[in-house]
């Protein structure tokens, strides 16, 4: 039998309504308009609710929790470039895809800030689900899309929780991944073998995303 919903939940709920009509800035007028019409608000909020409240079964609870603190000479202008001269090096390096670097990856939604801790999740993916569905999924957990740069973390902190033989999949928005010579957006992720090596490699937006990916999800601590 599902659990009831906690009376902290509630609490939750009720302060993004109030959030939500502050932002508004309704007048004295507005509002007792809204007030008069409660049955007709309820009515239309009631499926607005079930429809968020229904969990995305394409992607699965996280296999991977884990805290995320940024070195504190992180640069992010430069860091996808100095993560590729590493790794290039390293015996365990199966392959780099050369398109992954700093100037293609310049636009990041969201930089990361030295010294500061996130949590990171890994979401498995169970079955066919498109970008767009994915970001969806990564806003309800209020995500900070990290893309290439996110991903360059992980595996330098903590590559030990990089699931094997998945493909873990680091998100940005549209307008910040890089367009190849074709026009295709695409995605930076890490594939971690099971023999122990590692891929680093883009594949593309326009396509869908099946079991043996994951989604790498970084969020305010």
């Amino acid at each position: 039998m599902p659990e009831k919903i906690t009376s902290k939940q509630e609490n939750r709920l009720s302060d993004l309504f109030r959030d939500a009509v502050r932002a508004l800035g309704l007048t004295k007028d507005e509002a007792q308009e809204i007030i008069s019409n409660g049955g007709t608000l309820q009515l239309e909020v009631r499926p607005i609710l079930k429809k968020l409240a229904i969990a995305d079964k394409r992607i699965g609870a996280a296999i991977a929790e884990f805290d995320l603190t940024v070195p504190a000479d992180y640069n992010h202008d430069k860091q996808v470039d100095q993560f590729a001269k590493k790794v290039r090096k390293e015996k365990t390096t199966y392959h780099y895809n050369d398109a992954l670097s700093s100037k293609n990856f310049a636009n990041a939604t969201n930089k990361l800030e030295a010294g500061k801790t996130y949590t990171v999740k890994i979401f498995p993916i169970m079955s066919a689900i498109s970008s767009e569905a994915c970001l969806a999924f990564l806003r309800k957990q209020n995500a900070i899309l990290a893309g290439a740069h996110g991903m360059t973390l992980v595996y330098n902190l903590h590559k030990d929780q990089l699931p094997k033989g998945k493909w873990s999949i680091s998100f940005d928005e549209k307008e910040a991944l890089w367009k190849d010579a074709d026009g295709d957006l695409r995605v930076p992720y890490v594939f971690a073998r099971a023999d122990g090596d590692f891929e680093f490699n883009l594949d593309f937006f326009a396509g869908d995303w099946g079991a043996g990916h994951c989604l790498v999800c970084f969020c305010d601590k």
